[in-house]
């Protein structure tokens, strides 16, 4: 079975990303949409558990509809012509934008506040369906025409159903670290680092190995978000700070923060409505190099992999002990 294989309705135009587990190339669909399409790689439909995560990423990207996740067109959880069909966003993941930027990493207030209320949005979804990301990082976020959506639900889970636990080292909760289970607040967990790393230009939390990011997020406090940069507004850096509770329960949820973030917006927030996404536009075909779509890149990736607190998954090392820093600059 040949990487370049075709999938029926499809027309492949140009590699996008090689990952660990799947090839992304921009396609034109037979309706005439440019989609970023996902076909596994003929060894993860070997391994059980590389193809079943794969699945499951196919099933939940078609089931949930929400404007603020990546939509999923079409595709086929298993077997030799397996595929995602997701929406092409022409400028990549939110890190191909962080790492543009001159000096600090720091978004300007206003456009990383509505990139983290689209966030926040999206979380409140899957939580009000009792389901958990897992992976809240720059790396799943897209963003077009200054509107975020959150992408890349391989690790996604009900949690009434279980699953396995996972996260990314620099974004993941103290109870991922002593292997407990994921949850809402978690996520929350994820998402209040990432608005550190938005409206600080830095994560609260380093460390240069596996072990000093764990000690680092168990036992360290970061500074209010506010003396960071004052123009943050005051409860959004408190939530900020409650966000990263060592404590679950301490932790509020993300629909508290989506209200924050669009307040602090100048907004009158509305309850969510748990209906379909819009169709969303579909971008022009591009006539230069295109970015990232999921943890896939035409360069190697510098975000530590995925962590997983059972066996390792297709995208961590396969032999020794694990360090998350191996690919990073």
């Amino acid at each position: 079975m040949s990487e370049q294989r075709t999938i029926p309705g499809y027309t492949l135009l140009r590699p996008l990303g090689r990952g660990n587990t799947s090839l992304v190339h921009l396609a034109a669909a037979d309706d005439g949409r440019y989609v970023a399409l996902k076909i596994p790689h003929e060894q993860t439909l070997k391994d059980q558990e590389a193809a079943e995560r794969f699945g499951n990423e196919v099933r939940l990207t078609l089931q949930f509809r929400h404007p603020h996740l990546v939509q999923g067109y079409a595709g086929k959880p298993f077997g030799a012509q397996a595929f995602l069909a997701l929406r092409y966003y022409p400028h990549g993941d939110l890190t191909e934008e962080l790492d543009s930027l001159p000096g600090s990493r720091r978004l300007r207030e206003d456009k990383a506040l509505r990139i983290l209320a689209d966030v926040a949005s999206a979380l409140t979804y899957l939580h009000h369906l009792g389901a958990v990301h897992q992976d809240v990082k720059p790396h799943n976020v897209y963003v077009h025409e200054g509107r975020a959506a959150l992408g890349d639900m391989g690790s996604t889970y009900f949690t009434a159903q279980g699953g396995k636990v996972s996260g990314s080292p620099y974004y993941m909760a103290p109870e991922i670290y002593h292997g407990e289970s994921s949850s809402a607040a978690s996520d929350v967990y994820s998402l209040g680092i990432l608005m550190y790393e938005l409206l600080s230009g830095s994560r609260p939390y380093t460390g240069h190995s596996y072990e000093e990011l764990m000690v680092a997020h168990l036992t360290r406090f970061p500074q209010p978000l506010s003396h960071l940069n004052s123009n943050v507004d005051r409860r959004v850096s408190r939530l900020a700070e409650q966000a990263l509770a060592k404590r679950s329960g301490e932790r509020p949820s993300a629909d508290e923060l989506r209200r924050a973030l669009l307040q602090a917006l100048g907004e009158t927030p509305e309850d969510e409505v748990y209906d379909e996404a819009p169709e969303p536009t579909t971008p022009e075909a591009p006539t230069r190099q295109v970015g990232r779509v999921g943890r896939h890149g035409p360069a190697p990736v510098t975000e530590p992999p995925v962590a997983t607190v059972a066996a390792p998954q297709d995208n961590t090392e396969k032999a020794g002990r694990w360090n998350p820093f191996k690919r990073r600059k």
